[in-house]
């Protein structure tokens, strides 16, 4: 991206907003910035493409979704929103047509078999692997667990289930607390405590139940139970169900990438600016620190800088990495210790194309690897969130291993050859294939900071956030930027109620803040000194 047309950006007259991120909570700012203010947006991205955590990797053909996005909101506005940008089918994918589903279908939107701007509408099924059986996830009570699990071991959960509700334990401090609460302890040991401290490398009980509150909310044995009896619904809005209950979502055809890469031809065309494989470096204020004037953005390869001033500063980087760019002397050094201490943790996903069909009987969008003896935490089926995920001649199987991890520890740092021969053979172990030479071809990404996490200076966040917010021009958003695991509707919120901020000239940020949060639990988190 050449930095003739940067400079001149940054002596534009027009007021202007920097933008740091081009994930979904980026994107979203800078195009309602466009759409309700004469405001430039200016967009900083440091890959070469659009999308954050929700972009879509290409590799020969296929097309690999990092972690599994599905495109579901409670929010009528975010629904619109993407189906402003890509409209609803109006018939059924490939693939829908030749299992006969059912699908809540638009009347008049475009035919995914020839149209390419289209969101699909898909039915959800997940699933654990547990004791190398399949349970339905989430857990419901159906006559298929009873039988798999047997008679005593149901009768052992529904017991522990009914004392956890009566003796729940008080204060929920830990997300195994949080977890016991909702579907007592034999239920959490045998489903929920393997695949959560694959996610995070550590006990449940040393996590802040604060992550059950951000990911589960609602769900629990009751709300599952009311689930199985309660009418289905075949809107596609699925407004009175817990959101991991859900029946059908909306997909991109060809990725959650390829909403965001439209996104991105509508900022442009708006007047917009994107820029690629650039960084923030520093952030410079002015008014005693209460207000950032300028960013130094830098082109790693060429080592070439510029100066950009904006009006707006708003930040979905890594709260660790802004603290670091700051100038010296806008937060305290207090506050810059928590952000520097703030803990991660990143993301590996193996693409595994298989020749071998005889488990294409699997309808699963993704499952659960509720295993102790392979380190594999789940597996995407790629090619059952949309059949144009893969080459159109070809009808193997194309899976997603998705595996967790720490930046520079054994796994992160083992090649790629290595990691792709790693999770074959655990394929294998697991009986997914049969040999490891049904696998034909792969590629290995990793992701750094996938996971904001909770714990160590996690602790003291909201001395964090009290003084971030003490800076009147900039605004946090995204999962990484607020430093909480939000799905990618609650970026594209805590996105347009920043640019709501500013539009209506408003400097304090808890609506920001409030978005995807439980307040009643908030209130009582207060921060420590």
């Amino acid at each position: 991206m050449a930095f003739l047309k940067q400079t001149a950006l940054s002596n534009s007259k027009q007021p202007a907003a920097l933008i740091i991120g081009a994930g979904p909570a980026g994107l979203t700012a800078a195009l309602e910035l466009l759409r309700k203010t004469d405001i430039l947006p200016i967009v900083i991205e440091a890959e070469n493409q659009p999308g954050g955590i929700s972009k879509t990797l290409y590799y020969k053909g296929y097309r690999m979704d990092i972690g599994g996005h599905r495109f579901f909101s409670k929010s009528d506005k975010i629904m619109s929103w993407w189906t402003d940008i890509l409209p609803l089918a109006s018939c059924p994918a490939r693939d829908d047509k030749r299992f006969g589903r059912k699908l809540p279908l638009s009347p008049n939107g475009p035919d995914p078999e020839y149209d390419d701007k289209v969101m699909l509408i898909r039915k959800r099924l997940s699933r654990i692997l547990h004791n190398r059986t399949f349970f339905p996830y989430p857990l419901q009570p159906r006559f298929e667990i009873i039988r798999n699990l047997g008679y005593a071991k149901t009768a052992k959960i529904g017991l522990d289930y009914l004392r956890a509700a009566i003796f729940p334990i008080r204060p929920e401090k830990t997300l195994e607390d949080f977890l016991i609460n909702r579907f007592g302890k034999e239920l959490f040991v045998k489903f929920f405590k393997d695949y959560t401290e694959k996610v995070w490398g550590r006990t449940c009980a040393e996590i802040d139940a604060s992550w059950g509150i951000q990911r589960i909310k609602g769900l629990s044995i009751a709300s599952a139970v009311r689930h199985v009896f309660k009418e289905k619904e075949k809107d596609i809005c699925q407004k009175d169900i817990e959101t991991s209950l859900i029946n059908f979502f909306l997909y991109p055809k060809y990725g959650p990438g390829q909403l965001w890469e439209e996104v991105t031809e509508k900022v442009e065309e708006l007047g917009g600016v994107v820029i690629y494989g650039h960084r923030v470096e520093k952030l410079f204020s002015s008014n005693g620190g209460r207000r950032i004037k300028a960013g130094l953005i830098r082109d790693p390869r060429s080592g070439d800088a510029v100066l950009v001033k904006a009006d707006y500063f708003l930040s979905s980087m890594p709260v660790k990495d802004l603290s670091s760019a700051l100038e010296a002397g806008i937060i305290s050094d207090k506050v810059a210790r928590i952000a520097f201490n703030l803990p991660y943790r990143d993301f590996i996903t193996v693409g595994v194309a298989l020749s071998d069909s005889s488990f294409s009987f699997l309808r699963d969008n993704w499952i659960y690897i509720q295993e102790p003896d392979v380190r594999l935490g789940r597996i995407q089926l790629f090619h059952n969130w949309s059949p144009y995920l893969v080459p159109e001649d070809n009808r193997c199987m194309w899976l997603g291993c998705e595996y967790f991890a720490t930046e520079g520890d054994q796994l992160w740092t083992t090649s790629n050859f290595g990691i792709f021969s790693f999770a074959v053979r655990e394929l294998v172990k697991l009986g997914i294939i049969k040999s490891e030479k049904y696998a034909v071809d792969g590629m290995v990404a990793r992701i750094r900071k996938a996971y904001p996490a909770y714990w160590g200076s996690y602790d003291h966040f909201e001395i964090l956030r009290d003084e971030f917010d003490q800076i009147e021009n900039l605004f946090l958003i995204g999962r990484n930027g607020m430093h909480r695991y939000n799905n990618q509707d609650h970026s594209m919120l805590a996105a347009m109620e920043a640019v709501k901020n500013i539009t209506d000239g408003v400097s304090e940020k808890g609506n920001i803040w409030n978005v995807n949060s439980e307040e009643s639990y908030h209130e009582h988190r207060r921060p420590k000194s």
